[in-house]
């Protein structure tokens, strides 16, 4: 295997959610740092998603590719009534 520079991040938790991290660790068999690493990076995916996303809808938004609100909201309130409209689209 090969050696992958580290570096050693100190954070304090909450005595409950250290608790968790210690039962999860128990449960799968596996380091506190292991499951620490596993949530980071999930984290840190999960933002760097939101964050293109974001990107995205802006670059939408600027090139006009919008839904009316009121669109929107006519369509959220036909929702749970007898005859629901379609979903309204970029035209």
């Amino acid at each position: 295997m090969a050696h992958r520079e580290t570096k050693v991040l100190t954070a304090h938790v909450p005595l409950p959610l250290a608790d968790k991290v210690d039962q999860l660790a128990a449960k799968l068999e596996r380091s506190r740092g292991w499951i620490v690493k596993q949530a980071l990076s999930a984290w840190v995916d999960q933002e760097e998603e939101r964050s293109r996303l974001t990107r995205e809808a802006m670059a939408d938004v600027d090139a006009g590719r919008v839904i009316d609100h009121q669109a929107v909201q006519a369509w959220a309130d036909s929702l749970g009534t007898d005859q629901p409209t379609r979903a309204p689209v970029v035209d």
